[in-house]
C-alpha cells in the first residue's frame, strides 16, 4: 500500500506506512519522520513487514538517512525486526528501560547492541536533524514501560496503543461517536487502569495538537476530533477498574 503524507513543509515531513502487513497479523502502522534528510521510524513491526517498511523508507529518505529508531513497547508487532533495521542502518533505537534486555530475544545481533538505548521513566527529548522530539510517558497504556513520541512541527501525536482501532476500512476518522465500536472493547481489555488513562489525559491536554496517529487502525485529524478522543480515555473505566475475580476454571 502506498505511503499517505500527513504532514509536510519545506525541511519536515511525517509520513504513514499504513498496514505492510497481511493474512492473521494484527494490522499495524508504521510511522516515518523525516527533517532535513534524517529520518526517524516508529514501531517498525515484525518481519513480515520489513521487506517492504524497509524499502518504502529507504526510497522516501533518498539521499537522506535513517537516524533513530523507536519502540514505544516490547511486542512483537513493534520490534520483532529490530536486528534487520539495526544491522542494515547505522540508527539508534529507543525503548524503554524496561525493556532493553529483553530486545536481544528477539535475536539481536552483538554487533549492535550498543545502538540500543534506554529510555528513562521520565521520558525525555530526542533531536532529529536539528528538530526535537518529545518522547512521552505513558506507561500501563498498555505496557508497564511505554513511551509516544510528540512532533511539535507537524504537531502530531503518535500513540502506539492508545486510540487503536480494529476492523475499519478508513484511515481517518470520519465520525468519533460512529468509530467507538472499533476501539471500545480493544482499550477496556488492554489498557491498565482510568488513573493511568486520566494521567494520560492531563498530560497531553498541555500540548498543541492537531493529529493523533496511533500505532493500529485509523488516525484522528483536528483539535476536535483529538479532544473527543482525549475526553473518551479520561473517563473511560478499563483494565483493573472492570476486573472480574479470578476463578479456578471447571
Amino acid at each position: 500500500m502506498a505511503s499517505i503524507t500527513l504532514f509536510q513543509n519545506a525541511n519536515h515531513r511525517n509520513i504513514l506506512l499504513e498496514d505492510f502487513g497481511h493474512g492473521q497479523a494484527v494490522q499495524a502502522n508504521q510511522h516515518l519522520i523525516i527533517h532535513e534528510g534524517a529520518g526517524m521510524i516508529l514501531d517498525p513491526g515484525g518481519h513480515k513487514v520489513y521487506t517492504r517498511a524497509m524499502s518504502e523508507s529507504t526510497a522516501l529518505l533518498g539521499d537522506g538517512e535513517l537516524k533513530l529508531i523507536f519502540f514505544s513497547h516490547q511486542d512483537p508487532d513493534v520490534l520483532a525486526a529490530a536486528n534487520g533495521w539495526m544491522m542494515t542502518t547505522e540508527a539508534t533505537a529507543w525503548i524503554s528501560a524496561l525493556w532493553v534486555r529483553f530486545v536481544p530475544h528477539f535475536g539481536l545481533d552483538q554487533l549492535v547492541l550498543d545502538r540500543l538505548k534506554a529510555i528513562p521513566d521520565e521520558g525525555m527529548r530526542l533531536d532529529l536533524g536539528g528538530s526535537e522530539l518529545l518522547v512521552l510517558p505513558a506507561h500501563f497504556l498498555h505496557s508497564p514501560g511505554n513511551f509516544q513520541v510528540y512532533d511539535p512541527v507537524s504537531r502530531i501525536l503518535y500513540s502506539g496503543d492508545l486510540g487503536a482501532s480494529l476492523g475499519m476500512s478508513y484511515q481517518e476518522v470520519p465520525d468519533f461517536k460512529a468509530h467507538l465500536p472499533y476501539m471500545e472493547g480493544f482499550h477496556r481489555r488492554y489498557m491498565a487502569s482510568n488513573k493511568a488513562l486520566r494521567s494520560w489525559a492531563e498530560m497531553v491536554r498541555g500540548l498543541d495538537l492537531e493529529m493523533i496517529a496511533p500505532q493500529h487502525g485509523a488516525f484522528f485529524r483536528g483539535k476536535e476530533m483529538v479532544r473527543q478522543l482525549v475526553d473518551w480515555c479520561a473517563e473511560l473505566q478499563a483494565g483493573v477498574d472492570i476486573l472480574p475475580p479470578f476463578r479456578i476454571p471447571r
